[in-house]
């Protein structure tokens, strides 16, 4: 990809063809950089995939902030290959549940899941079952642009989807957790029946569901444990060498 949204890490435009602005950036003594790190850190290690929803409303400001929000990240070329898709219809959500549902139970118990997976998958307790799917107040969809389209029809190239897509995701999720509700990343495989059922184009495809609302009273989750910093971090790797035939 290239440097974010599009820029090659020049400080110039081309000669005034592709226009720059100048960029707002605020800096902050390094103590208070390290104030607001240790303070988004803890927020986001608080965070959980929850599976057990209230049914209270959630408005739809929150969910239209969450979108921005992630609409926000990088992507090559910025061609911004994302459509968020928002479902608060009791009758969609259940078609949606029925629909993942069924290729679920083919997934855990018709074969499509190996040993090895559902062994991963145990100490989490997910099942084919997925009742939240009706009982969370809003599904969003977020749908990966193939390629998008000239204003002649003729079809315009995106470029690294699945990474643009991953990350506003991501921040999407952070959004989320940031202004006090939860989710779960829901991908029900093969996904293709959402395309279908949210009345999407053939060059869009559903790339992550979500679930969000709040959590029910008395919800519980997982006991896990995440990587310490030692595990997922390494410092100044030394170059692989060339073994000698």
């Amino acid at each position: 990809m290239t440097d974010g949204d599009g820029s090659t890490g020049s400080t110039q435009s081309d000669g005034g063809r592709y226009p720059f602005v100048p960029y707002d950036f605020q800096r902050y003594p390094e103590p208070t950089m390290i104030e607001r790190a240790e303070q988004f850190y803890e927020e986001l290690n608080g965070r959980r995939s929850v599976r057990f929803f209230s049914d209270e409303p959630v408005s739809r400001r929150l969910i239209e902030l969450a979108m921005m929000a992630g609409s926000t990240a990088p992507s090559g070329a910025h061609r911004q290959p994302w459509r968020f898709v928002a479902v608060d219809s009791a009758e969609i959500k259940a078609r949606i549940r029925e629909a993942a549902e069924a290729e679920e139970r083919k997934n855990y118990g018709g074969g499509r899941f190996p040993e090895a997976w559902l062994e991963a998958l145990a100490p989490l307790g997910t099942t084919w079952e997925k009742p939240y799917l009706e009982i969370c107040p809003w599904i969003v969809v977020l749908f990966e642009e193939i390629h998008g389209y000239e204003d002649d029809g003729k079809i315009r190239k995106n470029y690294y989807v699945k990474e643009s897509v991953g990350i506003a995701a991501g921040m999407f999720i952070a959004a989320l957790n940031h202004m006090g509700l939860t989710t779960l990343t829901h991908t029900p495989s093969p996904m293709g029946f959402l395309t279908k059922l949210l009345g999407r184009p053939k060059n869009e495809r559903p790339f992550i569901l979500f679930p969000i609302g709040y959590p029910v009273e008395g919800c519980t989750v997982p006991e896990l444990s995440r990587k310490s910093l030692d595990d997922i971090a390494i410092w100044n790797p030394e170059p692989t060498k060339e073994e000698t035939p």
